[in-house]
């Protein structure tokens, strides 16, 4: 953990062992050429069977380091954590971004780092909707995909700050590190976090730019189109949800993605959970994402009629 994160945590006590040693797992850098725009990506675990981790609007694959390594044992996953291009350590895009473009990245990413011939997708908030689509795009070539708490209607909420001018306009300069740190937000914020989760993440959503540091994404990416309920259709793959209670899925927006999926599709509650769920329940997700994936591994998936 950098001098920073280490500042910022000090105030709250020291992080507990789980963490420290998750962060501390050594991962493995990797990058891939998509369309003409470097991908990079971080894995954990020897190859094969694996999954491909996708962050949210703005957010980048450092928001997965406490939880890529406790997924990754104690089956002998391989696990990736990816930035979507416009985000985080890859390439940005000339031309628009899309969520049927990034779907063509996860799929590019599983097959270059060897996460097996069917890696599982695990996307959060706007990166469900990146699982979602690759679930619908490329089924046949995963296992399955996992859908934490991404609301779908007809604008995010990274979108609507965007829109507003409240969050992720013009990307600011911040003569130093520290200054910029102390200005990292969540959005949504939420109350319930775990600040030395919050503290490593925001160490790492930052790039040395000229005159100081400014922000790891482009502002470009929330000029995309939502996904709305009209364009959810049968995937070609196993399909699970997870929603956080105090999240951005009501229980009626689950149920109604659930029933336009056409699958025997598991809808799962984290309890007391905000919408990021690895910055307050991190445990809650990994053991939830365990059991299912316990569960995938040994039955055969059900399809209604």
């Amino acid at each position: 953990m950098s001098a920073a994160a280490s500042a910022i945590t000090t105030s709250h006590g020291d992080p507990p062992a789980w963490f420290t040693a998750a962060v501390a797992t050594e991962a493995e850098p990797g990058e891939v050429d998509v369309d003409g725009v470097r991908i990079r990506y971080r894995s954990w675990g020897p190859p094969g069977d694996g999954l491909v981790l996708v962050h949210g609007g703005a957010a980048h694959a450092r928001w997965w380091d406490h939880i890529g390594p406790l997924l990754a044992r104690p089956e002998g996953r391989r696990v990736v954590a990816m930035d979507l291009s416009g985000h985080g350590d890859s390439g940005s895009r000339s031309e628009s971004y899309s969520l049927t473009g990034w779907a063509d990245e996860v799929v590019a990413v599983a097959e270059a780092s060897g996460t097996g011939p069917l890696p599982t997708v695990i996307g959060h908030s706007m990166g469900g909707m990146v699982a979602l689509t690759a679930a619908q795009r490329h089924g046949e070539r995963l296992a399955g995909a996992v859908v934490v708490d991404a609301p779908v209607r007809e604008q995010t909420p990274e979108e609507t700050a965007a829109r507003e001018q409240r969050a992720f306009g013009p990307l600011r300069v911040y003569p130093t590190r520290e200054e910029a740190i102390a200005r990292f937000r969540l959005v949504p914020d939420q109350q319930a976090q775990l600040p030395y989760v919050v503290a490593h993440i925001a160490t790492h959503s930052l790039r040395a730019v000229e005159g100081g540091w400014s922000w790891k994404f482009d502002p470009a990416v929330f000029a995309r189109s939502a996904m709305a309920p009209a364009d959810l259709a049968v995937p070609g793959c196993r399909v699970a949800l997870f929603r956080a209670e105090n999240g951005l899925v009501p229980a009626d927006m689950g149920e109604m993605i659930v029933d336009r999926l056409g699958n025997g599709v598991p809808l799962i509650e984290i309890p007391t959970a905000a919408h990021h769920v690895m910055v307050d329940h991190p445990l809650a997700l990994v053991t939830g994402l365990r059991a299912l994936l316990a569960d995938w591994r040994h039955s055969r998936a059900h399809r209604r009629a």
